[in-house]
């Protein structure tokens, strides 16, 4: 189903009116910025509040031999330890919930750590200065292991494991390729015929988003036997749907409470802290706080993935591009978070905003003994579009060109077949260099300035999808076996050579509704529906379509030019590796019974908000059902 949203329906709301650069406007929240009267979750002010502080790991990577935290437990202002064992479900990943990528972070690392800062034990006190001091009192005996902090190290055969879940070090896309492929025409074939050849590699370090307010979240337990939580999460069901899941509880019992967030740029997404509130709050009967000083927002936040990009062109004499190739590795650290996806908006943007008729990539999601990445600011975008901006100035000085001439010449049209097998839309990358070159009163030619993205766009080869080589490298396990090239189509597997115009048989669609009442109601909120499509309301007799596994049936035109694809290395293993004994504890703490007012059975009512998703490897605490 194709839905259009209808100007017409808006126009009392917005007049597309865009020339605001240069005129005073006042931001909707500023009042309450500037008279102090914007609410944060930490102005919530609770009697006998508690805190959280939690013991780190100080090693790169080390197993946990044992844990003495008896000192800790004797101190008179601790109230309760948080050891892995009680938390009902210590394994997620942030994605799972949308049936992306396999559970491979515990929220308290129980038998080895795999990036400094990794959290194995928390403590409640009655203040931070109490918590702290009874973390500095616990003694963990480590047994250090050899570690991995680079990307193209991670992915040699004899690189130290970092993830278990994924033992190759790198995320498995598909169920089938260690990385995530784009190939469209035969770069090899136009690398051959090109005039000039530039390559480069860049580099983007990790980039921390440093909030003024740093991540926490404050819970309580309410009197009908929910839990309320303030936080300063930046996504709201996320953090209801991980906590639900971690905690093994319906989302019916959390009652959570954003607000004012205090900086975030996508750092505030990855809720680490909820779980840990919520679960102090259901131990000790009492409201409780889990809040990071600026040091440790610093060391431990997420921040953006560093990446490393190859990329290399082909170009003729008069500026055309006509082949490109990227190899790029987004350094996870040492869990998947919301990498994996960053990897998937990354591919979908290639070759960035410009018409070449050749294009292969190669992109790895890659784990390393680094602090787990997450979103920041066009995650996935952002350092490529770097890359490919200083490979266009590049190929600019290679063939004696103007640089924004040459993004002029490049650039998208309206009708051009993207890489990715979809038509340009809406293009304006043209008109913004000529109003860019005229600002700055940079000469262009007159053949530049003519130039519009409405014209001679989708004509001839810029319109079609053109006969494509695909391969089948990369399989889920083989780097592990040999060494291999990550560049594409490098290596000496077979090559298929998919038809002109070849696209896909499996249109680009989401999950079914999970019930018919979330089917969206389009015609009665003034959107268009494609002529030939209509909603169809789910089956409540059967599973949806959707609830299936989503790779079922889902092999493309391009996996059945290829045949089946490579199998599973024998020996390699998806689930995850035996469980070996815990780190034996010098004082496990007493096995406490939770506050009466926090038993309650796990709710099983059909009631709206208590239904829950039967997906494998999602979430069942997410609600059902939307409100009327």
């Amino acid at each position: 189903m194709t839905v259009e949203f209808r100007k017409d329906i808006f126009a009392n709301e917005r007049n597309d009116d865009f020339d605001q650069i240069g005129h005073a406007r006042i931001r909707q929240d500023i009042e309450g910025h500037v008279r102090g009267r914007s609410p944060f979750y930490d102005d919530h002010q609770f009697e006998g509040l508690l805190h959280v502080r939690c013991v780190r790991s100080p090693h790169h990577h080390a197993r946990i031999r044992a844990i003495n935290a008896s000192a800790a437990e004797a101190m008179p202002d601790v109230v309760r330890l948080i050891w892995p064992g009680d938390i009902p479900k210590n394994m997620n990943t942030l994605l799972s919930l949308i049936d992306f990528g396999r559970d491979d972070e515990p929220l308290l690392a129980e038998r080895k750590v795999s990036y400094v800062g990794e959290p194995v034990l928390a403590i409640v006190a009655t203040s931070v200065l109490a918590a702290q001091k009874a973390v500095e009192s616990v003694v963990v005996d480590w047994e250090v292991l050899p570690h991995v902090l680079d990307v193209e190290e991670a992915l040699k055969p004899n690189a130290p494991v970092v993830n278990d879940e994924y033992p190759n070090n790198c995320f498995d896309y598909h169920d089938r390729y260690d990385h995530q492929k784009l190939r469209f025409g035969d770069v090899k074939e136009a690398f051959s015929q090109a005039d000039h050849i530039v390559e480069a590699e860049y580099q983007m370090s990790p980039i921390e988003q440093a909030p003024v307010e740093t991540c926490g979240a404050i819970a309580a337990p309410e009197t009908n036997g929910r839990i309320v939580c303030y936080t300063s999460t930046q996504a709201l069901f996320f953090s209801i749907g991980v906590t639900g899941k971690l905690l093994e509880l319906p989302s019916s019992r959390l009652h959570f409470i954003g607000g004012t967030v205090g900086g975030g740029f996508g750092g505030k997404v990855d809720s680490q802290h909820e779980p840990f509130a919520v679960l102090g709050a259901m131990l000790t009967g009492r409201p409780v706080k889990y809040m990071w000083d600026r040091a440790e927002e610093m060391q431990y936040g997420a921040p953006r993935s560093g990446e490393r990009w190859r990329i290399r062109d082909g170009a003729m004499r008069d500026g055309r591009i006509i082949a490109r190739s990227f190899t790029g590795f987004f350094d996870a650290g040492a869990y998947t978070r919301l990498t994996s996806y960053g990897v998937q908006k990354c591919t979908g943007h290639l070759p960035g905003p410009y018409t070449i008729p050749n294009v292969a990539s190669n992109i790895f999601c890659v784990y390393t003994n680094r602090t787990p990445s997450t979103a920041m600011r066009g995650f996935g975008i952002t350092g490529v579009d770097f890359a490919i901006e200083c490979q266009m100035d590049r190929v600019a000085e290679a063939v004696g060109m103007d640089p924004i001439e040459l993004r002029i010449l490049n650039a998208y049209r309206d009708g051009d077949m993207k890489a990715h097998r979809r038509p340009a839309k809406n293009c304006a990358l043209i008109e913004c260099c000529q109003v860019a070159a005229q600002k700055s009163e940079w000469r262009l030619s007159p053949a530049a300035i003519s130039r519009s993205s409405i014209e001679g766009g989708g004509e001839g080869w810029r319109a079609e999808i053109p006969e494509t080589v695909v391969d089948g490298e990369g399989g889920i396990g083989n780097r592990k076996r040999q060494w291999q090239d990550t560049e594409p189509l490098s290596g000496t597997g077979i090559r298929r050579r998919v038809p002109v115009g070849t696209s896909t048989d499996h249109p680009a669609t989401g999950n079914a509704p999970q019930h018919e009442d979330m089917v969206a109601e389009v015609a009665r909120l003034g959107f268009k529906i494609d002529a030939g499509h209509s909603v169809q309301r789910p089956s409540l007799s059967e599973p949806s379509e959707g609830l299936r596994h989503r790779h079922a049936n889902a092999e493309t035109s391009f996996g059945r030019a290829l045949g089946a694809g490579p199998s599973l290395p024998s020996g390699y293993d998806r689930t995850r590796p035996p469980a070996s004994p815990g780190p034996a504890r010098s004082s496990p703490p007493a096995n406490e019974p939770i506050p009466a007012h926090s038993r309650h059975e796990r709710d099983k009512s059909e009631k709206p908000f208590q239904r829950g998703v039967k997906r494998p490897g999602v979430s069942p605490f997410i609600s059902g059902t939307r409100r009327r």
